[in-house]
């Protein structure tokens, strides 16, 4: 978590992906890469989750939970954080990959006016990677398609990321294929607006027209959904030289939200 020296502007709730942790989202390779130490500087709260079956709850939780119950956890934990850090200031999720996933599912079900939206990356619908490539234990191949040309990363990333590594819990894996069929009732329930980010390397989701349109038509109920596609980037775009421009876009994405949220109190849409 990190903290501005004023009241925050909003709170940005993080959401890793799968086979990573929190630390994500706090890169150590280079002082542009952290989105912590970025938020903070410019007036928000970040707060960066481990999910269940991450970090200490891995003790607990050793398989994880499957995505329903996550965001049931999830929504629980920023409820707690928010009441008790940052009361009657919005939220806006953030997730990437499977942790993208877990915000599309907290914010279908969410209650109350105090979320923004959703900003996600490394997730579309259909997956690029046949089923039968889905183990998390496949070598050099799975390491391409997290990861992309490396030299979209500052050169200590894979040394100081040994504690961002995390194994991917068999509950949560248990999920993957599946996701076709969960986001068509997932994300017709998203009701606050949607920025989707793409890198220009991502290499586990189909992303050509039909598919983008498949994605964005399917957040029939959000308000608005931009579409961005990040140049210079790999699927883990939070990590790499691009971090601090997709992160200043997160962070822009939020400001924007803030001024629809503040111009509908002052004008609001007679019943």
């Amino acid at each position: 978590m990190s903290e501005p020296a004023q009241d925050p502007r909003a709170v940005i709730v993080a959401l890793h992906g799968g086979g990573m942790n929190a630390g994500y989202f706090d890169g150590q390779a280079h002082p542009d890469v952290s989105l912590l130490a970025l938020g903070a500087r410019l007036g928000y709260t970040v707060l960066a989750l481990d999910r269940p079956g991450y970090g200490t709850s891995a003790a607990r939780l050793p398989a994880g939970q499957k995505l329903s119950r996550q965001a049931t956890t999830v929504r629980a934990a920023i409820a707690a954080f928010t009441a008790a850090h940052a009361p009657g200031v919005g939220t806006l999720l953030l997730g990437h990959s499977f942790g993208a996933k877990v915000a599309f599912a907290v914010a279908a079900d969410w209650q109350g006016s105090a979320l923004l939206g959703v900003e996600v990356s490394g997730c579309g619908r259909r997956l690029a990677v046949p089923a039968g490539q889905l183990s998390p234990d496949r070598g050099e191949g799975l390491r391409h398609r997290n990861w992309g040309p490396l030299s979209l990363y500052p050169p200590d990333t894979f040394r100081m990321c040994q504690t961002v590594v995390a194994t991917m819990p068999a509950q949560e894996f248990s999920t993957v294929a599946g996701w076709m069929r969960l986001s068509a009732w997932i994300l017709p329930r998203v009701r606050v607006p949607a920025r989707l980010t793409f890198a220009q390397h991502e290499a586990w989701w189909s992303r050509d027209d039909d598919d983008l349109a498949d994605l964005v038509g399917r957040l029939s109920a959000a308000p608005r959904v931009v579409v961005d596609h990040l140049p210079h980037a790999g699927h883990n775009i939070s990590l790499g030289w691009a971090a601090q421009a997709y992160h200043l876009k997160v962070l822009a994405f939020a400001q924007e939200c803030l001024a629809a949220r503040a111009q509908e109190a002052r004008n609001p849409t007679p019943a």
